[in-house]
């Protein structure tokens, strides 16, 4: 069986978006690049059931194969591979329908710049892409609209796809467009958030590709304590200050 490790992290994250309330039961679905085409989730296999030979292997073609009879691909498989034959800077995509961002998506309406972490999707506004039928070839050109520039969307009257360069990172943004759907729906309820204006959001962008974001290390960070770069940083004592007083 090709793509052991990597069939393993794509079942984990399945049983993860689970364990972490942003998808139930057996709706969303889960692909990763795997060679000269992508691993994906079967249609109708609850997770906690899947083994490394229930994935489908397909090629960019369409074509695919699995490893155990009476398996086929998700219903969504087309927008999975669509996504990633199209943008080759992904590498793994996770769809989910989390409670708030389905509940927004309900209701057509995207997540603006009401928060800069919105900016962790690509861009000063969180998409929602109209509504076509699931599975069609028409709500696959309708989320790669809704995706350019941007690495989520929503789809309306259904959920969420996220993408990243990896498993951990498209679920990590999963999870966060889910809490910038809830935090948003809140303040709806309070009143009409305000919106960062785009100056703003694209300085947030340029502090973001520097490396601000998901725990990476931004290339401008400060050294370790001790060294001379972190020294500015370090409290000084005032010069008025006696040697008597300082003990």
């Amino acid at each position: 069986m090709k793509h052991l490790k990597l069939r393993r992290a794509i079942i984990a994250t399945t049983q993860r978006m689970n364990e972490l309330g942003i998808n139930q039961g057996t709706a969303g679905n889960v692909s990763a690049r795997a060679g000269n085409g992508i691993l994906l989730t079967p249609s109708g296999v609850p997770y906690e059931a899947l083994r490394p030979a229930d994935l489908i292997e397909m090629d960019f073609d369409g074509g695919w194969e699995c490893n155990v009879a009476e398996r086929y691909p998700s219903s969504e498989w087309r927008f999975h591979l669509d996504v990633l034959r199209a943008r080759p800077e992904f590498g793994a995509l996770v769809h989910v329908h989390p409670i708030h961002a389905t509940a927004l998506a309900c209701q057509r309406r995207g997540i603006p710049s009401f928060h800069y972490m919105v900016a962790a999707a690509g861009g000063n506004s969180i998409r929602c892409a109209p509504y076509a039928t699931f599975g069609t070839v028409k709500l696959s050109r309708n989320a790669l609209k809704a995706l350019e520039g941007r690495s989520a969307c929503l789809l309306a009257n259904h959920g969420v796809i996220a993408c990243g360069e990896d498993l951990a990172s498209a679920l990590a943004l999963a999870v966060e467009v889910e809490t910038l759907a809830a935090q948003y729906a809140q303040a709806l309820q309070t009143g009409r958030p305000k919106i960062l204006p785009e100056a703003e959001m694209k300085r947030v962008l340029i502090k973001f590709k520097a490396g601000y974001g998901y725990g990476s290390t931004p290339r401008e960070a400060p050294k370790a304590a001790g060294s001379r770069a972190a020294r500015p940083l370090m409290r000084r004592r005032p010069r008025n200050v006696s040697r008597s007083r300082r003990r």
